[in-house]
């Protein structure tokens, strides 16, 4: 048996991503450590869960993701939880009308979905 730890976004600017990303979904503790080659990385944790890990790169993303996150908001209705995490840096990139997700993009271009809530 194997646990998933966590989640490796690459990104130019780590802090940032790591600060939208705890305001996103509202919880998470973020910590900083560095790796025996003197990289810095900036890690989300959710306790039990998969931390988000944030790891600086020198390269501008390119293309569409090969994985992204599915969030589904806990309070608010799902157009109410888009503005919110617009006001914090998002960017809607689709709403199709037959399908029940919308597409954001976080401060750094990764694309994620916002469902209705469960």
């Amino acid at each position: 048996m194997t646990r998933l730890l966590a989640v490796a976004v690459d990104c130019r600017q780590p802090d940032l991503l790591a600060e939208f990303w705890a305001k996103a979904v509202g919880h998470g503790e973020i910590r900083t450590w560095t790796d025996s080659h003197g990289l810095t990385y900036r890690q989300l944790d959710f306790g039990d869960g998969p931390a988000l890990l944030f790891q600086r790169v020198p390269e501008e993303k390119s293309g569409k993701n090969r994985l992204h996150l599915d969030l589904a908001p806990e309070e608010l209705d799902q157009r109410a939880e888009v503005e919110r995490l617009v006001l914090l840096g998002a960017k809607v990139l689709d709403d199709p009308p037959d399908d029940p997700w919308i597409v954001l993009a976080d401060p750094e271009g990764n694309e994620f979905c916002v469902l209705p809530p469960r």
